[in-house]
Order: C-alpha cells, then sequence, then structure tokens
C-alpha cells in the first residue's frame, strides 16, 4: 500500500523515522525530495532538500535541536537546505564534501565526513559517533538498536552515502536506489562501474526495506537492487548490440537507438547515462573512442 507523498506531511514509515516531502516535484525530483527525520525523539535530520524556508520550517518544528544533519550527496535537490538548517540549529553537517564538476552544491560543506562504516548511535536524547564495527551481524540487537551506518556508494556522485538504520535494516539510499526509476549517472563525477560495484556492496549489508530519496519506501530491498543491476545490464548489452549495427556512432547519433524504450522529453537526461555505459565499456577494453566517436571493441584508441 502507498503512503503519502504530499509535500509537508510528517508520515512515520518505521520505527523511529518519519518522511517529510519537500515542495519540489520536477521530471526530475518526481514526488519532491524525501527529507526523513530520525530517533525517537527525533535527533537527525537525513537530506534537507531544497533551501525552502516553509520546508525547513516543518524539519526546525519538528526537531528543534537535531544532534546531526545528514546528507546522502550534494546535487542540491538533497542538500542545498542543509546550510540554512545548520544556521537554524547550530547541528553540524555529517555527509562528503562536494565534487567540483559544476553540478553540485557547493554551498553544502559537511562539517563531519563519515568514514565508510562509521556508526552514529542514537540513544534516549544523545546521539554520538561511534566506532565503524564490522557490518556481519556481530553483536547483539541490542547493541545495534538505533545505529545508523554510513555506507560509501559512489556512482550517481562521487561523495553519495548510503545510510543503514541497523536495528530495523532500513536503508536510505538518496540517489542510489529510486522508486519506479533507475538513478541517471552523470559523468565524469558518475561512474557507471562505481555505481554498479556499490549496489552489489549494498547487498552484503542485507537490508530488508529501502527509504529513497524520492518516491516511497521500497519494501523489497535486495529485489529492487538486484533489478537495477539486472536493468543496466540489459542496457549496457543494448549499448554493445547498437555500436556493432551501426559500426560506431557519436552520441547523438546512438542515443536514439540505445534509448528507443525512452520518452522524448527524456533522452537528454538518458543521454548521460549512456556516455556512462560508454565509458565504462572503453575502460573494460570492450569498445574503443576515437573524439567524439564511439566504436566497437577494438576501435579507435
Amino acid at each position: 500500500m502507498k503512503s503519502d507523498l504530499t509535500p509537508g506531511v510528517f508520515v512515520s514509515i518505521a520505527p523511529g523515522v518519519q518522511r517529510v516531502v519537500a515542495p519540489n516535484a520536477s521530471l526530475m525530483t518526481g514526488p519532491g525530495t524525501n527529507s526523513y527525520v530520525i530517533g525517537d525523539p527525533p535527533l537527525a535530520v537525513l537530506d534537507p532538500g531544497p533551501d525552502d524556508a516553509a520546508h525547513l520550517s516543518l524539519l526546525q518544528q519538528r526537531v528543534p535541536q537535531p544532534r546531526f544533519i545528514f546528507v546522502t550527496h550534494t546535487h542540491r535537490d538533497h542538500s542545498s537546505g542543509a546550510r540554512s538548517l545548520a544556521a537554524l540549529t547550530g547541528a553540524p553537517i555529517v555527509g562528503l564534501p562536494p565534487p567540483g564538476d559544476g553540478r553540485q552544491d557547493l554551498s553544502c560543506v559537511p562539517d563531519v565526513h563519515p568514514a565508510h562504516d562509521e556508526v552514529f548511535n542514537f540513544r534516549g536524547r544523545d546521539a554520538e559517533r561511534g566506532s565503524d564495527a564490522a557490518h556481519s551481524g556481530s553483536g547483539n540487537s541490542a547493541a545495534k538498536a538505533s545505529q545508523l551506518r554510513a555506507i560509501h556508494t559512489p556512482g550517481h556522485a562521487s561523495n553519495h552515502v548510503c545510510y543503514l538504520l541497523e536495528d530495523s535494516r532500513l536503508l536510505f539510499s538518496g540517489d542510489h536506489v529510486l522508486d519506479g526509476v533507475t538513478p541517471v549517472i552523470l559523468p565524469p563525477d558518475g561512474d557507471m562501474a562505481a555505481y554498479i560495484d556499490s549496489l552489489e556492496r549494498l547487498k552484503t549489508y542485507r537490508p530488508e526495506a529501502i527509504a529513497p530519496g524520492h518516491g516511497d519506501v521500497l519494501t523489497d530491498a535486495i529485489g529492487n537492487i538486484d533489478y537495477v543491476i539486472a536493468h543496466r545490464a540489459k542496457r549496457e548489452a543494448k549499448v554493445l548490440a547498437v555500436l556493432n549495427e551501426l559500426g560506431g556512432g557519436t552520441l547523438d547519433e546512438l542515443l536514439p537507438r540505445v534509448y528507443s524504450d525512452v520518452k522524448p522529453q527524456l533522452l537528454r537526461i538518458a543521454r548521460l547515462s549512456l556516455e556512462a555505459h560508454l565509458i565504462k565499456l572503453v575502460r573494460e577494453g570492450r569498445a574503443g573512442r576515437d573524439r567524439d566517436t564511439w566504436l566497437p571493441n577494438g576501435g579507435g584508441g
């Protein structure tokens, strides 16, 4: 059953987790960016979303004194409200610095850079950074209650981090796994090989549900991750088939054939993922490149 994705409405999606959708619906953001409030009582905000005064006021009212403001990555629809919310509340921003690819929110300069597998503990009215304990399931359930684990997941963006709430096995996936769509990979910072590797890594954490950056909760976490991996493999096979059929081509020549199943208004976005697939294939020696022309295996330099 789908839950309410109306902007400005807080919805409980798991024990100690509430979601509120920002008022920034668009072709790229779907119904809007999901912001999450974590803790019982609330102690943190994850992905404050756009720098929208009304949306940030709702978050501040729900969490007057957050211990942390987490960001999954620094694309503006997720992070541009972080600095304003930090100024309102005094909370530190947790995330990785924005890369310089021209697509990032440079206003979001995190105060805390989480190490891969670093744990943030939420107990009672306290929140603190913890050790990077192994994720193999060691320890009892009480020790893992209200632990939020940072998992580095480059691919969609090089500074992307997913966060796993360990007691409920709920994964906050940002733009790494989405509801109903597959994320665009934006080269040169976005990397298709890294993206697929990150998806495989996420499965080792055994998430049970996914709270994405846009859309509703995904209740079959592993099934959805496997679907995205299979989708990317299918698209890659189509890229290779079109390269062989045409004997090579520019991005604009390859695009309508590789993405013949995509609506015309989405081709501009699909072009980015096509380039990411081609870069991956060239690195693997499965395609070639001669300036702006992409070639079948063995062609070009």
